[in-house]
């Protein structure tokens, strides 16, 4: 198992599946730039063991029951891998969370602050009914900017957020305390 990467809690799988789960996480450093520990789970998917471990181990940490959301909205771009996979076995609609352009119009959008600009986050407009409750899935919380980007878009046509769920939550960039307070669940912690 990698030294840095844990569960963020031990009764969310077995620990020698939490031991394999994590052993196949790759840190590359100094990519995309020098000074950064690029945390690359990628070759997690490359496994059927490894995928249902991961998405029952989601299961395990939901930060709300099931019967609370009635969509999974997935963040560009793992996010879409881990909430399709997330929402199929929990019989949920999925929701695609896009950057900017990447969507055929009408669309609604929501910009937010980066450590380097700006960057803008869509959703197809009339695809939510306007009352539904949402969890907001993603493989990394860092700063909580574009989990925040999100919230604010399903808030904007008066749906409520339900929680967010990460797979991976970088400690001691406090990108939690953007979130409102929402219910929300890591399933892996490791140092920024």
């Amino acid at each position: 198992m990698t030294s840095d990467i844990s569960l963020s809690s031990p009764n969310l799988l077995p620990q020698e599946d939490a031991d394999y789960l994590c052993s196949l996480i790759r840190t590359i450093p100094d990519f995309p730039s020098e000074g950064i520990l690029f945390r690359d789970f990628m070759p997690v998917f490359a496994q059927a063991k490894s995928m249902n471990l991961l998405i029952q181990g989601l299961v395990n940490a939901l930060p709300v029951m099931p019967s609370e959301f009635d969509y999974i909205a997935g963040l560009e771009a793992r996010g879409f891998l881990i909430g399709t996979a997330l929402a199929q076995k929990l019989d949920k609609g999925f929701i695609a969370v896009r950057k900017a352009g990447k969507l055929p119009p009408p669309v609604l959008s929501q910009s937010y602050d980066l450590e380097y600009g700006k960057a803008t986050m869509e959703i197809e407009k009339d695809l939510v009914k306007p009352g539904s409750r949402i969890l907001i899935v993603d493989d990394l919380i860092a700063t909580g900017g574009t989990a925040w980007a999100a919230m604010k878009l399903f808030e904007s046509i008066d749906c409520s957020v339900a929680g967010f769920s990460f797979v991976m939550e970088l400690d001691g960039l406090d990108g939690t305390a953007r979130l409102d307070n929402h219910p929300m669940s890591t399933m892996m912690v490791m140092p920024a």
